[in-house]
């Protein structure tokens, strides 16, 4: 028993050095700016966004609002931390995650500390989602969420699964573009649970009527609860129609699907062989609900690279069920000091070259000051920028918020910053007075051999143009 406690000490140690370390690798967003905008916007007019504030082009159209708790949430650490409220919140998110993955599977990580240690190690591949995002909250209502069905698949009288309903509710308000996951996966634990069969190294067990019954009531539970928000219904649906939107999915980068030949891709191959190695070469049988969830979720992942993480955290509840049982090594507790300790050294190196205000300068102010001064009404901005612009008060053509913009302008913005099909005819329409792009777009060219356009401000990363035909 006092090893256990030891040992238990000594890992929530090592969890909070390794979430300290991961939050050294906080990554600029663009669309943080916005957020935190949408954040201020609510605060201090009380009342919840449901349509577009910030746009000349979709002012006044309705806008699925669906992170706006969390726009609330960061906003309000902004107030209460300043500066760092970045870094708080990434910490408190993935400590809490760390914590969550550790003490319901208590048992299972403290049963082989080797590879206890490599699965945790393995949360590196966080490292290229360490954002000011709504997702980091979703990563910690995932764990609680599989933790919740695996408990009454393997407890038939545990209660603990209606807890999922208020989850969703939470999840619908903080992340609702990744809310209907709660039910789907519950609906994943029910199917697995109507068989019992056993096939080669496949085996089911099929759940009890109690059970059953149980998992019925809650996906209802759950779809009720999505639909607590201030859009309704609308949530329900929200996440298939951003699935089937093939101009969001072709041009965002967190929306691509996973490319093994690209080499930041590898860790997340190195992920699923891992596991599914875990499963092949165990004395045990792959249980049809573990063979159903990783299948899912490696579908997810290679669907789009955003669905990793998800990946690790599904399968922390099920990979330890085959891995065997390894007496404690001599020295343990002391390779768990050195390990805290190097952990933390690296966690304060790398916080020295992270920008701890957080707040990423997009545009110079010298920009910003110019497009102030002019007031542009018709201001076509690069996509990259308009969260930041909005950030400064700045009517924007468009912004992060790509889900508004699909049903009026993304494809324009697409093909105008691209020179494709008739851009020419397109820019007319919209009638732009201002443009503020990088050097690096294809529209520079176009404007730039135009004797319609002056330029206005430039540096070494972006170029003001005005319309002087508009003069």
């Amino acid at each position: 028993m006092k090893k256990t406690k030891r040992l238990t000490v000594l890992y929530i140690l090592l969890l909070i050095a390794f979430s300290f370390l991961l939050m050294t690798f906080l990554n600029k967003s663009y669309d943080y700016f916005w957020h935190i905008k949408a954040g201020q916007y609510m605060f201090k007019n009380n009342i919840i966004l449901t349509h577009d504030v910030f746009s000349w082009i979709v002012q006044g159209k309705y806008w699925i609002s669906h992170e706006w708790l969390f726009e609330v949430i960061i906003y309000g650490l902004k107030i209460v931390f300043g500066n760092i409220h970045g870094l708080i919140y990434v910490f408190i998110n993935i400590l809490l995650l760390s914590v969550i993955l550790f003490y319901t599977n208590k048992k299972e990580y403290l049963k082989n500390i080797p590879f206890s240690l490599l699965w945790i190690s393995l949360m590196m591949i966080f490292i290229g989602f360490i954002q000011v995002r709504p997702h980091l909250i979703s990563y910690n209502l995932i764990a609680l969420t599989i933790y919740l069905l695996y408990d009454l698949y393997k407890n038939k009288d545990s209660n603990k699964i209606y807890l999922l309903p208020i989850l969703s509710i939470i999840w619908s308000n903080v992340h609702g573009g990744s809310s209907n996951l709660v039910y789907i996966l519950t609906i994943i634990f029910l199917v697995s649970g109507l068989f019992k069969f056993s096939y080669k190294k496949i085996e089911s067990t099929r759940l009890n009527k109690k059970q059953i019954q149980k998992y019925i009531t809650v996906i209802i539970l759950c779809l009720v609860g999505i639909c607590i928000n201030p859009h309704g219904l609308k949530m329900l649906i929200y996440p298939y129609q951003n699935i089937m939107n093939n101009t969001m999915l072709n041009s965002i980068a967190e929306w691509q699907p996973t490319n093994f030949s690209n080499l930041s891709h590898i860790p997340y191959l190195l992920l699923i062989v891992i596991v599914i190695f875990t499963y092949l070469f165990s004395n045990k049988k792959i249980r049809l609900i573990d063979f159903l969830l990783i299948g899912f979720s490696i579908v997810l992942g290679l669907k789009s690279i955003r669905f990793w993480p998800y990946i690790y955290i599904i399968s922390t509840y099920n990979i330890f069920y085959y891995i065997n049982k390894r007496k404690l090594d001599k020295g343990t507790d002391y390779i768990l000091i050195l390990l805290i300790i190097i952990i933390l050294l690296l966690g304060i190196f790398n916080l020295k070259h992270l920008n701890k205000t957080n707040h990423i300068k997009v545009i110079d102010n010298k920009a910003i000051n110019y497009l102030k001064s002019k007031k542009p009404k018709r201001l076509y901005n690069y996509y990259d920028y308009g969260g930041y612009l909005v950030y400064k008060d700045i009517k924007v053509f468009i912004d992060g918020r790509a889900d508004l913009y699909s049903e009026y302008n993304y494809k324009d913005y697409l093909d105008i910053s691209r020179l494709n099909n008739n851009y020419n005819n397109l820019i007319k329409k919209y009638n732009f007075d201002y443009y503020i792009i990088p050097k690096k777009i294809k529209l520079n060219k176009y404007l730039s051999n135009s004797n319609k356009y002056k330029v206005e401000y430039k540096d070494n990363k972006i170029i003001i143009y005005k319309n002087i035909e508009k003069d």
